[in-house]
């Protein structure tokens, strides 16, 4: 447990991606947490750094954070997938807090493996599982808990874009250390949603596909679950996709939500728009709105809009930030994030052997 004073002081490792357009902007944007160092040898991640965080300090590995482990107090690991375990492991190691976005290894073992050093050592682990906080996720959970649609029956989720051409680097390589390929990233997400809504899960079964020309991981992939309560997930990930359908389509037995289109909050990042920053920040326009009914379908007029809640990422920050300070369990733990690395260990098995694999639901 930290005191409350001073900001936290923030190490972040890396700054592709995931550690400029989410992390950082997050960390700075976040009451109590202060982004102190960027891990970077890119003398042009430096210089974008610098340009949006001027007092920011640099390191070029994560051996110069051990080293001065008492002036930092957390740990955030954004760094490509095959480094987030040892670097993980080396950050409890220093007595470090540690976030590691997904996912945080590539099997379940890795993951409770960690998870256990970091209860041995009494330091906060998580998972950066930013789309809990979605502005269509949140509608949903809010219509769910509220009985809305009845007993949900059928849950469809997809993240489907339109990118025919590889783009390069490790997410689309096919070497198994690398844990690329979209079963694992987007996977990560839609995996994760579907167990926070409706718990655990007893079997998987999954496709998964190499489509595009000169591709060496999934680019296009199905999974369908099966959770002990009886609800079924049919989850999509694919950068194939040449007609987007709905983010969510929720069947239940007394109406239906069907959503369309993604939560504004990282294009606005991407953009360079900041939370905090003017009034507005995750909210999407009236047009872009789901709708909730039963019996036509809402392309024809079926159902009424329901508002979108608000997208709210800087929520997971301050959700670490208040763990820090007063030893409370962080927004998403380390054995949530392995109970979903079990369903994606099941789905690539299922996907090889073209069978549905059974899952024993943990106590």
């Amino acid at each position: 447990m930290t005191g409350t004073g001073t900001p936290l002081r923030v190490g972040l490792v890396g700054y592709g991606l995931a550690g400029s357009v989410f992390h950082a902007p997050l960390i700075a944007a976040t009451d109590g947490l202060a982004l102190d160092t960027v891990v970077t040898s890119s003398p042009e991640r430096r210089g974008q750094a610098r340009a949006e965080f001027p007092g920011v300090r640099f390191a070029a590995s994560p051996d110069e954070l051990w080293q001065r482990a008492d002036s930092l107090d957390l740990i955030v690991i954004a760094s490509p997938n095959k480094t987030h375990v040892p670097i993980a492991t080396a950050a409890l190691k220093a007595g470090l807090p540690v976030v590691v976005d997904k996912p945080v290894a590539g099997s379940a073992a890795e993951a409770r493996e960690l998870a256990a050093l970091a209860e041995e050592r009494g330091l906060l682990l998580s998972v950066f599982q930013n789309r809990r906080w979605d502005n269509d996720f949140l509608t949903l959970t809010r219509l769910v808990a509220a009985g809305e649609l009845g007993d949900v029956q059928r849950f469809e989720s997809r993240f489907e874009r339109w990118r025919p051409q590889l783009k390069g680097g490790w997410r689309e390589s096919g070497a198994a250390e690398e844990i690329g390929g979209l079963l694992y990233d987007l996977g990560s997400h839609v995996v994760d949603q579907a167990l926070v809504l409706f718990g655990p899960v007893v079997r998987v079964y999954a496709e998964a596909d190499v489509r595009r020309p000169g591709a060496e991981a999934d680019d296009d992939t199905f999974i369908a679950l099966t959770h002990a309560n009886g609800v079924r997930s049919h989850l999509y990930a694919s950068a194939t996709t040449a007609q987007l359908g709905p983010r969510f389509r929720v069947l239940g037995s007394a109406a239906g939500y069907v959503k369309h289109g993604l939560d504004p909050q990282e294009a606005d990042l991407r953009e360079g728009r900041r939370p905090g920053r003017g009034p507005g920040w995750g909210m999407e326009p009236e047009s872009l709105w789901g709708r909730i009914g039963a019996g036509e379908s809402p392309l024809t007029g079926g159902g009424h809009p329901v508002e979108t809640e608000p997208g709210d990422y800087p929520a997971y920050y301050a959700g670490i930030a208040t763990a820090l300070r007063e030893g409370t369990a962080p927004p998403v733990t380390a054995h949530e994030a392995a109970a979903a690395l079990d369903v994606l260990e099941a789905a690539r098995r299922s996907a090889r052997e073209g069978t549905a694999v059974t899952l024993e639901v943990r106590s």
